[in-house]
């Protein structure tokens, strides 16, 4: 493929800033309406199926933290990246296999969801070298065939992982499913993070909110905003 074209570069850059600067204006005017401090929102730029080149653009326009979720995928755009100071998310379903590639890069696994990843996990990051923050993944509709731990499952989950060297229980993790509210879902993820922080006082993250149903997220508490379309435009084959 081609490179691109230092006036496309230019246009793109512009076409970012516009996309960041609406994107943390909604996070503004969310907080605002929640009562909370806008510093207290990482904002996760979730750049699966866009390049590189988009990753340097806007960690140039001030974003540090980075979203994907197919390792294939992350972990030549970590390395392409490696010379930023960049914090990146893995966030989408982590087969055990993939665990070693993963910890080389991630700094949060936002998936965690089952005993046997939390133990390929530990033993990838120990052999890393690493300390890498999980997130437990809720699945607030009870159903388990989209990914993620029904909540009675949480508790035992969040133990195995304080158990776990080489990782460090942070925190839980949901998207919103198809045909409920976004705000009752949030609200059932809230109580596994209670769940949570009652065992481990500083698993405080929460990762929850996407695109279209940020505003939510926050009113909900969220710390963490997995942001792909707003931020970055309609997904396509741009990987280069």
């Amino acid at each position: 493929m081609s490179p691109i074209s230092s006036s496309d570069e230019l246009l793109r850059r512009d076409e970012l800033a516009v996309r960041l600067t609406a994107v943390r204006q909604r996070i503004s005017v969310a907080c605002e309406a929640a009562g909370r401090d806008p510093a207290d929102v990482t904002l996760i730029a979730v750049t699966k199926t866009f390049p590189a080149s988009d990753v340097r653009l806007l960690n140039g326009l001030g974003v540090t933290d980075f979203g994907e979720n197919r390792d294939a995928e992350a972990a030549p755009k970590a390395m392409q990246c490696a010379d930023l100071d960049l914090t990146w998310h893995f966030i989408g379903q982590l087969q055990t296999n993939k665990a070693s590639s993963v910890v080389r890069y991630a700094t949060f696994v936002h998936s965690v969801d089952r005993l046997r990843l939390i133990r390929a996990l530990g033993t990838a990051a120990r052999r890393a070298q690493r300390v890498v923050q999980c997130l437990i993944e809720v699945s607030v509709d009870g159903d388990p065939a989209r990914g993620g731990a029904v909540a009675s499952e949480v508790p035992a989950l969040a133990e195995a992982l304080m158990a776990e060297p080489g990782l460090v229980l942070a925190g839980v993790m949901a998207i919103a499913p198809l045909g409920m509210a976004p705000r009752a879902a949030f609200a059932r993820l809230l109580e596994s993070a209670a769940l949570v922080r009652a065992l481990r006082p500083a698993a405080m993250v929460v990762s929850a909110g996407m695109s279209g149903d940020l505003e939510d997220a926050i009113a909900a508490g969220a710390t963490h905003l997995r942001i792909g379309t707003a931020l970055l435009g309609d997904r396509g084959p741009r990987v280069r």
